[in-house]
C-alpha cells in the first residue's frame, strides 16, 4: 500500500521512492553500498524534519489518515478484548468503542474515539465524532467499571462532538455535562490518552482523570485551529497562527499542568512503526494506573479530582 506523505513530509518521499526503486531492481551486482546511503540520508532527514516540528505540524500527524486509531491500539495491546454495546437508552454510537480486555493478565474497561479508514468507514464511525447516545454508553460502561473494580482507559481522538441538529435534540450537552459529573466521583483509577486530536467538549466528555497523558504528535483545546482562525479572523487558512495563539501541543499544555506526561513516539510518527507505539502504549498505561492506585490508595478519588483541577493553568494582572 502506498504511504501517505503531508507536505513537509515530501523529502522524505523522494528518499524513500528511490530506496523502492533500488531495492526492486536490486541483483547480484546490485550495490547495496549506493542503498545503505541513501537509508543512511533518510534517516537523516527524517530526524530533522521531526526533531524540529512546529504546533501545526504537530496537528497535521495527529490527523494523519495512517496513524493507528483506537482499536488499532487496543487490539495491540490487550488480550481477550470483549467490545461491548449501546446506551441501553437509544442507540450504539459507533463513534466510540468500548469493552473490557485484559493487559498482562490485568483487566481494564476501553473507551476509545474511533475514525475510519476510508469515505465508507468514516460515514460508519461518523469521523469519530460522538453523538449523546456515545456519551451515555461510556458513562454505562465506566460505572460497569466501578462495579467490578477495573481501571478506566480513555482514548481521545475527535474533532470535536456531532454537531446535528439530531443530536442536539436528544440532549448533546446535557450528555457530556453528565459524564463530567460521573466521572468526577468513579471510584477507580481513570487514565485519560490523546492519541490524536482531541477537541472540544468531545474530548472532554470522556476526558475527565486522574492522569492525561498525550502522545507527541498530537493536540488538545477547546477549538480546533481552524474552527478558531474562522471566528478570529474569518479566514480558516490563518489555522497554523491559531494552533500558535492557544498553545494546542503537549508541551504547552505540560507547562500549565493539564497534561501530565508527554509520551514519545517513535521517530517519524507512530503510524511508521505502529508496533513499536503499541509496546510503548502499553508499558506507560501499566506504569500509569500503579502510580494513580498508588496516589489514592488512602484517599477519595473525588477529593484527589478536585485538588487536580483547581491547580490547573496559571493567570496575569
Amino acid at each position: 500500500m502506498a504511504r501517505h506523505y503531508l507536505e513537509f513530509e515530501k523529502p522524505i518521499q523522494e528518499f524513500e521512492d528511490k530506496i523502492m526503486k533500488l531495492q526492486s531492481l536490486e541483483t547480484e551486482d546490485g550495490n547495496p553500498l549506493e542503498l545503505n546511503k541513501l537509508i543512511e540520508r533518510r534517516d537523516k532527514k527524517i530526524d530533522e524534519i521531526y526533531g524540529n516540528l512546529n504546533r501545526w505540524q504537530r496537528v497535521q500527524l495527529a490527523r494523519h489518515p495512517e496513524r493507528p486509531f483506537s482499536l488499532d491500539y487496543i487490539d495491540g495491546i490487550t488480550e481477550d478484548f470483549i467490545e461491548l454495546h449501546g446506551d441501553r437508552a437509544y442507540a450504539d454510537d459507533k463513534a466510540i468503542i468500548g469493552g473490557i480486555g485484559k493487559i498482562n493478565e490485568r483487566s481494564v474497561l476501553f473507551i476509545g474515539q474511533q475514525k475510519g479508514r476510508n469515505t465508507k468507514d468514516n460515514l460508519y464511525r461518523n469521523f469519530g465524532m460522538m453523538r449523546p447516545e456515545g456519551y451515555r454508553k461510556a458513562l454505562r460502561l465506566m460505572h460497569l467499571a466501578e462495579k467490578f473494580n477495573l481501571p478506566v482507559i480513555s482514548l481521545i481522538d475527535t474533532p470535536g462532538a456531532y454537531p446535528g441538529l439530531g443530536a442536539e435534540e436528544r440532549g448533546q450537552g446535557e450528555a457530556i455535562a453528565r459524564n463530567l459529573i460521573e466521572m468526577a466521583k468513579l471510584n477507580v483509577p481513570i487514565l485519560a490518552i490523546v492519541i490524536g486530536e482531541g477537541a472540544s467538549g468531545g474530548a472532554l466528555g470522556i476526558g475527565l482523570c486522574d492522569r492525561l497523558v498525550m502522545l507527541e504528535n498530537t493536540w488538545y483545546s477547546v477549538i480546533s485551529p481552524e474552527g478558531c482562525a474562522s471566528i478570529l479572523w474569518h479566514d480558516a487558512m490563518k489555522a497554523s497562527d491559531a494552533a500558535d495563539a492557544m498553545k494546542v501541543a503537549p508541551n504547552d499544555l505540560k507547562d500549565i499542568g493539564i497534561c501530565d506526561r508527554i509520551i514519545n513516539e517513535p521517530m517519524g510518527g507512530a503510524h511508521r512503526e505502529p508496533e513499536k507505539m503499541y509496546e510503548i502504549l502499553k508499558n506507560i498505561i501499566l506504569e500509569e494506573i500503579d502510580l494513580i492506585e498508588g496516589k489514592n490508595s488512602d484517599t477519595d478519588y473525588l477529593q484527589s479530582r478536585i485538588k487536580r483541577y483547581e491547580k490547573m493553568g496559571y493567570f496575569q494582572e
